[in-house]
């Protein structure tokens, strides 16, 4: 407690906010929030910072930006001496002042800053940094965080976030500022006034909204389906963007009104995530007043998709994994079909695409969680003559093409909705689709179940638990038999049946992942951002002749409880 203290008085006196400080004082009488704000600091990593809004290391405020883009300034200086740095920001709280502190500090250190004039989607920052051929970029936001976080996201010149050796360094830079004394911060407008920082050119988003109709491969679907599509922002940024794409490709969004502004407060949704319950509340309701064909939702920052559609009388959200193998499958299909093409995921999500891939004589790509490892997957195959066709994963992300080299909720958006309409034309629907998708490749049912472990004693029983997965001998789980086990900590598939071990290509990750006949699979994971294991099941169905879609899943659905019970027993720590 006489530490935090300390360190809470100390912190006071490098503050450059008001507000911040008059918390800080408040706090020292407080010894629960001294824990929260002046106990752990927040670590800056391949996602850069995010965290709860307010004082100390703990928290998102203006002196830990300050300082965090100081860092950002030497590293890119020493490799960009004279480079560009594009920053936006979303509509949370203090979002605009994160991003003015931030291009203060950038500028004041020499480099030029382009500014977003006002609020912006990621996907549309992460492209301004490749149009402008920057050095790097920021993005201020915590997309589908709760209402009282912030975050700092940094893209490097490849548009995609960073990734080692960036961010380890960028972060051992940010160490060696000692006081916000020694950071040079001029006024914002004397910085506008001597051309030091500029405002983001109307060129990025014309360029944009251009090379998102490219990709379309049923332009014209549009003109005779007639979709009747809702959409929410979800108190977000997307709704001006995805208008104007929509708009220029022949649709006309019926929006959900009290969620279409950016609004820090969130006042309509407790968690401002549309996996969450109940956040789509409010565009059910209206889709059903509309007989809308289909809902589409953006997370705040518009990088995430998510899909609804109707389902008898109800509405049935669809998984990131299905939205995903859906826009695949129908890119592939529809697409330009010469030279070579990658899709890509995640190791977490559903193997069907691998089995697309291969169908379609295509090249798949298996990353490690986050959207970075995606890009970087990507960006080398193009740059090597192939064409990047479609990247997504299971937590609602897509990206399509070389438009952004990250998450887009935006152009998938106006994929998905033009593969609702070519098949509406068809007299089908999305489900039908989905159904055909599942009789031609199995239906692969999938889902993941997180275990909390918070307090005092939490990462030591994550520890404890991984470490007991990996110490077992696990040869059969719910009675489906173990065929390999993948450590991609240590590096290598272990074949069960031969003995035989083989490399895994991928960068060491705390992952672990279980291969079950009948194409059954099990992975473990600690989050990297919350004190919780998260355990992934999947399983294939076979769905053929007259059998339905809704038989097939219930027994997809009894094998994954079987599964999951089954892991569960298998569980120490």
């Amino acid at each position: 407690m006489t530490d935090r203290i300390a360190l809470a008085r100390h912190w006071m006196a490098d503050d450059p906010d008001p507000e911040t400080r008059a918390e800080t004082e408040a706090m020292l009488d407080d010894p629960a929030k001294l824990a929260v704000f002046f106990g752990d600091r927040l670590e800056f990593g391949t996602a850069g910072l995010r965290g709860p809004i307010g004082p100390g290391p703990g928290g998102m405020n203006r002196a830990l930006v300050r300082r965090v883009s100081a860092g950002l300034a030497a590293y890119v200086k020493r490799h960009a001496p004279h480079g560009t740095v594009v920053i936006g920001y979303d509509g949370r709280r203090k979002s605009d002042v994160f991003a003015a502190d931030t291009a203060a500090v950038l500028a004041g250190a020499g480099l030029r800053v382009v500014l977003f004039d006002t609020v912006c989607p990621t996907p549309v920052l992460a492209h301004a940094v490749t149009f402008l051929g920057a050095a790097a970029g920021v993005m201020v936001t915590a997309s589908h965080n709760p209402p009282q976080d912030n975050g700092y996201k940094v893209y490097w010149a490849n548009g995609a976030q960073i990734v080692p050796p960036h961010d380890e360094g960028i972060s051992l830079e940010i160490d060696r500022v000692r006081t916000l004394n020694d950071v040079n911060v001029p006024p914002v407008d004397a910085l506008r006034a001597e051309g030091r920082i500029r405002s983001v050119p109307p060129e990025v988003g014309e360029d944009y909204l251009k090379r998102v109709l490219a990709l379309r491969v049923h332009a014209g679907a549009e003109r005779r389906a007639r979709l009747k599509i809702v959409y929410t922002a979800m108190h977000g940024v997307g709704t001006a963007t995805l208008q104007k794409v929509l708009g220029a490709a022949g649709y006309r969004p019926i929006l959900v009104a009290s969620q279409a502004e950016p609004d820090g407060e969130f006042p309509t949704v407790r968690f401002p995530n549309p996996e969450e319950p109940g956040a789509l509340d409010l565009a059910i309701e209206k889709a059903r007043s509309a007989k809308a064909d289909l809902i589409i939702a953006n997370d705040p920052d518009a990088d995430r998709l998510a899909v609804v559609v109707p389902e008898g009388k109800g509405w049935r959200p669809l998984t990131g994994n299905q939205v995903g193998c859906l826009l695949a499958e129908d890119l592939l299909a529809n697409g330009p079909s010469g030279g070579d093409r990658l899709v890509a995921t995640t190791i977490v999500s559903s193997t069907m695409l691998a089995r697309i891939a291969e169908a379609h004589g295509a090249a798949y790509a298996e990353c490690l969680t986050g959207f970075k490892w995606i890009a970087n997957a990507a960006i080398p195959f193009d740059q090597g003559g192939g064409r990047f066709v479609l990247g997504y994963e299971e937590a609602l992300g897509y990206s399509a093409g070389d438009v952004v080299r990250d998450k887009d909720g935006i152009s998938a958006a106006l994929l998905f909705c033009d593969l609702a309409a070519k098949w509406k034309n068809d007299g089908k629907s999305v489900l039908d689709a989905l159904d055909a998708l599942y009789r031609k490749y199995g239906l692969h049912a999938s889902r993941q179940v997180s275990v909390k472990h918070a307090g005092p004693g939490g990462k030591e029983r994550i520890d404890t638990i991984m470490a007991g997965l990996r110490s077992d001998r696990i040869d059969s789980i719910a009675g489906a038999a173990v065929l390999r086990i993948t450590d991609v900590e240590a590096g290598r598939t272990e074949d069960l049946l031969t003995g035989r071990s083989t490399p895994v290509p991928l960068p060491k990750s705390n992952v672990l992942a279980w291969h079950l006949n009948e194409g059954s699979r099990i992975l473990a994971r600690p989050s990297g951002t919350e004190p919780k294991i998260k355990f992934y099941f999947e399983v294939v169905e076979p769905l053929d002749g007259s059998d339905r879609l809704a038989n097939a899943e219930k027994r997809a659905e009894e094998r994954l409880d079987r599964l999951e019970q089954g892991f569960r027993r298998l569980l120490r720590g």
